[in-house]
């Protein structure tokens, strides 16, 4: 059942993709994209030794926040909506990741401070890039894009405190969350890029994957009894 699952995801990712690829095909979206996180949900929840509350959380307020995306051009009202679901789902997953980990130091400070700079600057050159064209929606842009680059710090600091293989995953997979929504706010709000959607969705889709890949790992390692509470 739980291969069904990942084969149910990974139909509805290429079908999202070939509706924001080809605009013959853009209804479909209305039927893959609220599939996406629902047959991924399902997969961790069967597949995982204990689900977790805030894994669950953050997944299901990821599938809130695409489909209220899906009716953004209709009313900036959805955007919004959309913008503080994923503000939510990525708070639940920072608490996740903090769940996921072994007690323990981990990696040296200097360690921790030269990998979290370059995201820092990033999300900075971002918010920088997109400032003169946020109107109204500067601070919750900002808020947003504060919690964004703090999930990708505290997936990034897992190093030395899970196995190798869920710290890979994890920090991958928040690396390439940021990486979908720059993509979405510059296309948004500075101009429009070419294949802007299909590279949202690819990147979107391969990180929620990646991530919940990777606290699998760390649950199958260490069984439930062990995670931090």
């Amino acid at each position: 059942m739980n291969k069904l699952f990942l084969l149910l995801f990974g139909l509805a990712t290429a079908g999202d993709l070939l509706a924001v690829s080809l605009p013959a095909y853009a209804s479909l979206a209305y039927l893959c994209k609220p599939l996406l996180l629902l047959s991924l949900g399902l997969y961790y929840y069967r597949a995982a030794p204990h689900p977790a509350r805030l894994v669950l959380a953050a997944l299901a307020l990821s599938w809130l926040g695409d489909v209220l995306l899906l009716f953004q051009a209709r009313q900036e009202l959805f955007f919004m909506g959309g913008l503080v679901s994923f503000l939510a789902a990525h708070a639940c997953y920072i608490g996740a990741y903090r769940q996921h980990q072994w007690p323990g130091p981990g990696r040296a400070l200097g360690w921790r401070m030269g990998v979290g700079l370059p995201v820092v600057v990033a999300g900075l050159a971002l918010l920088s890039a997109l400032s003169p064209g946020l109107g109204p929606l500067r601070l919750p842009v900002l808020g947003y894009a504060v919690v964004l680059v703090l999930m990708v710090l505290v997936a990034t600091y897992r190093a030395g405190r899970t196995t190798a293989g869920s710290f890979a995953l994890v920090s991958a997979g928040a690396a390439l969350f940021m990486g979908s929504d720059s993509l979405l706010a510059l296309d948004k709000f500075l101009e429009p890029l070419p294949g802007a959607g299909f590279w949202v969705m690819l990147t979107y889709c391969a990180a929620q994957l990646s991530i919940v890949a990777g606290l699998l790992a760390h649950e199958r390692a260490v069984g439930p009894a062990r995670r931090v509470a």
